[in-house]
């Protein structure tokens, strides 16, 4: 399919602060798609008497796609199934396959046929580096989805504790070697590592141009493009400080890319923002180099995502299409039929704040 816009649900304001039915009246009215994030899932399921247990997420899902097809809004992934490949402890493994199962019906009613698996971050006590166990975990997962129908994408945190690298994701997927099974990229976590580093004078690595050139001819030399399962795509702020002891993000118990991550993402094309990072040559290798089309959806934390400002939900949608279309712009994709009617929605945005 053509390249098509989407939006992680928490994008859009954080669970705890922004009920979903708002912000997905805002995604629909810039025709934006949703990856949903287990949060809002599980948030709908506590307003449910007796809690999030089984049942009552099983009712959220339900509401959740209810709600969507509402207001003609696809729910093209759910994420994050976070921190299951190479558990040193087997009987914790054995418990995170049962979820699984449950995420498998999760998806199956909200009409998802993608679920995201990121790379863990838990301490190197918990997670093995064995790269057979860790295929062999991710294996199972995939066939245990297969007859489903359900697809799964791995990507690398940038903070990961055994991959952190686009490279090292692209291995385990290689390994996997499952037609279910492919990769995510997402332009934070890659440019997040391979050129960025928040808590260094020059918020950079060390020949951080010359690298990332270099790891996105990689890129496109190895990489099957017919295996990414979709694109993240976001920017990130440079901080006036380094993101050290002392700084106001700073976290004693966080990697300074994870504190970094939570606090200072931005959406793609807002340099006016801060916004720093080589999105647009990571975009090129992938949309224009290895010619990608699919979902490309904003995966954007923030600490703005917090504020109880109601206008939260609206500002971020608004923020959301205005680089959707500054990436339709710059790579000359084919638009959605529905961008006509996402440009009079942001003309009409631009009118109210003037």
């Amino acid at each position: 399919m053509p390249c098509r816009p989407a939006i992680c649900s928490h994008s859009l304001g954080r669970a705890w602060v922004h009920d979903l039915p708002e912000k997905l009246d805002q995604a629909a009215k810039y025709g934006l798609d949703i990856e949903l994030f287990y949060e809002d899932l599980e948030y709908v399921a506590k307003s449910i008497p007796g809690g999030p247990g089984f049942q009552n997420l099983l009712a959220a899902a339900k509401i959740v796609r209810s709600l969507c097809d509402e207001r003609g809004i696809s729910i093209m992934c759910l994420q994050p199934f976070m921190h299951y490949e190479g558990l040193i402890d087997r009987q914790k493994h054995a418990r995170r396959i049962e979820e699984m199962k449950l995420w498998l019906e999760l998806a199956k009613i909200l009409g998802a046929n993608l679920i995201s698996i990121p790379s863990t971050c838990l301490p190197e006590d918990e997670m093995s580096g064995d790269m057979d166990l860790i295929v062999r975990d991710l294996r199972e997962v995939a066939d245990l989805g297969a007859p489903e129908g359900m697809q799964f994408a791995y990507e690398s945190l940038a903070w990961g504790t055994h991959s952190d690298t686009w490279e090292q994701s692209w291995e385990v997927v290689r390994r996997v070697d499952r037609p279910n099974f492919g990769i995510c990229f997402d332009t934070f976590n890659m440019a997040g590592r391979m050129y960025a580093d928040p808590a260094s004078p020059s918020r950079k690595n060390p020949n951080a141009e010359a690298e990332t050139k270099a790891s996105l001819e990689r890129l496109v030399k190895t990489v099957d493009v017919r295996k990414i399962a979709y694109v993240q795509v976001v920017d990130a702020e440079y901080l006036a400080r380094p993101l050290v002891e002392g700084h106001e993000y700073y976290d004693a118990a966080q990697p300074a890319r994870m504190s970094w991550s939570r606090n200072c993402r931005l959406f793609y094309g807002e340099e006016d923002r801060g916004a720093y990072l080589p999105v647009k040559a990571i975009l090129a290798a992938i949309l224009v180099d290895l010619g990608y089309e699919g979902w490309i959806s904003a995966e954007m934390f923030n600490r703005s995502l917090t504020k109880p400002d109601a206008n939260v939900p609206a500002e971020h949608a608004r923020r959301a299409a205005e680089s959707w279309q500054k990436i339709v712009r710059d790579f000359g994709l084919r638009e959605p039929k529905q961008d006509k009617a996402v440009s009079g929605a942001l003309q009409q945005a631009a009118r109210a704040q003037l």
